[in-house]
């Protein structure tokens, strides 16, 4: 059975909100180019944002489908999942495949040795979310999409999907609950680095972080698995027991606190640095699920504040999925322009950040959203109507 479901009313502080980290993980990717290191950076905890996406998605995920998942079936979630998803994935492959042979900075010696037919064969697996081996990279850093690097958490979000369509939805609220307890201990061996699996041996330069998911290797999956798992099904499991918090002015405040968590700086170094590790997991195991049931607790109560939710959603996963080829493009130029002053450095940083934001909202008005309209008719309205 797959019939059409028009779409739910939507959370606009939570759309806000994963606007705000869009935002945030752009600047911090900026300012990245220039760390010296996990533990060195500006925005320090800027990576903290995709597990914040993780739980907004499973929030998301169990409001608008858990209740009508059997109207529409599995294929028909999976239909709309695709819709929703896959025309920006295109998108951002499309322009780091435009852009790739400009962003050969260190590091990325494979740049000028990759002929323009592999660079077209990898695209082509990237327009189908085909993960890269690493005997495939074209870069240097054996991404799972080395032409747009931002798509590794695209990957487990819809391995999250495939999930919950094919087994977490079948379970009772205790049973998601224990499974999202013991996902929670993932997270905790992974920002403590406790190390149970012994896979995380190799990963000095991210110890007592949760940096990681990218490729293909066995500890990047694993990384990747556990930054999926608890903050994805605690969404779920949060919108399944009807949690919330109203508050006035709630968007504001929840914007605030997010910010607060991805900027601070780093909690620990050295022999300390399980501070930092202690400091990751409250924000993914504590905070972040508080600020969704924040957000989806409250209501914007003026048009200006609604207007801004409603921009920022728009333009939080165009902005996300598109704004790294133009990262590549930076390095490049501040690794060949080192000298100039600063403030060179501060205005061209600046003017990537606006180019990025208006390629991602010229992107989601001329593409995205008319490309998912016809998908929408095509492939569930139509068939719909046929039906009938």
């Amino acid at each position: 059975m797959s019939s059409y479901l028009a779409s739910k009313p939507r959370y606009e502080i939570l759309d806000g909100l994963r606007g705000v980290a869009a935002m945030i993980v752009v600047a911090f990717h900026l300012f990245e180019t220039y760390s010296k290191g996990p533990t060195e950076q500006i925005l320090n905890h800027g990576y903290l944002a995709v597990d914040f996406f993780f739980v907004l998605s499973g929030y998301v995920i169990g409001y608008a489908y858990d209740d009508r998942f059997k109207k529409m079936g599995t294929w028909g979630f999976f239909k709309r999942r695709l819709i929703r998803l896959q025309p920006m994935v295109v998108m951002g492959t499309l322009i780091g495949a435009a852009l790739f042979y400009f962003g050969d900075a260190p590091g990325f010696e494979l740049v000028t040795q990759t002929p323009a037919w592999k660079m077209l064969l990898v695209a082509l697996l990237g327009c189908f979310m085909i993960p890269l081996l690493p005997c495939w990279d074209i870069r240097g850093w054996q991404e799972i999409n080395p032409l747009n690097g931002a798509v590794w958490s695209l990957m487990w979000e819809y391995i999250g999907n495939i999930l919950y369509a094919l087994f977490v939805r079948r379970l009772s609220r205790l049973c998601l609950g224990i499974f999202v307890a013991a996902s929670a201990l993932l997270t905790i061996d992974l920002a403590m680095d406790i190390d149970v699996t012994g896979l995380l041996k190799e990963r000095q330069w991210a110890q007592y972080t949760v940096i990681g998911g990218f490729g293909l290797s066995p500890d990047q999956l694993y990384i990747g698995c556990a930054r999926l798992l608890y903050p994805f099904f605690a969404g779920l499991l949060l919108s399944r027991l009807g949690w919330r918090i109203g508050m006035r002015g709630g968007f504001w405040w929840c914007s605030a606190i997010v910010a607060a968590i991805l900027v601070f700086p780093c909690a620990g170094k050295g022999e300390f640095g399980w501070v930092n590790g202690l400091y990751c997991a409250i924000a993914i195991l504590a905070l972040f699920p508080l600020v969704v049931i924040m957000g989806a607790g409250s209501r914007t109560t003026d048009n200006k504040t609604t207007a801004w939710c409603k921009w920022l959603g728009a333009i939080s996963y165009p902005l996300y999925i598109t704004h790294y080829p133009w990262i590549y493009l930076q390095m490049k130029w501040a690794a060949d322009h080192k000298d100039l002053p600063v403030g060179i450095h501060i205005v061209v940083g600046i003017s990537i950040f606006f180019i990025a934001v208006a390629i991602a909202w010229a992107s989601y008005k001329l593409y995205d959203e008319p490309v998912r309209e016809w998908l929408k008719q095509r492939f569930l309205i139509g068939k719909h109507k046929a039906r009938k």
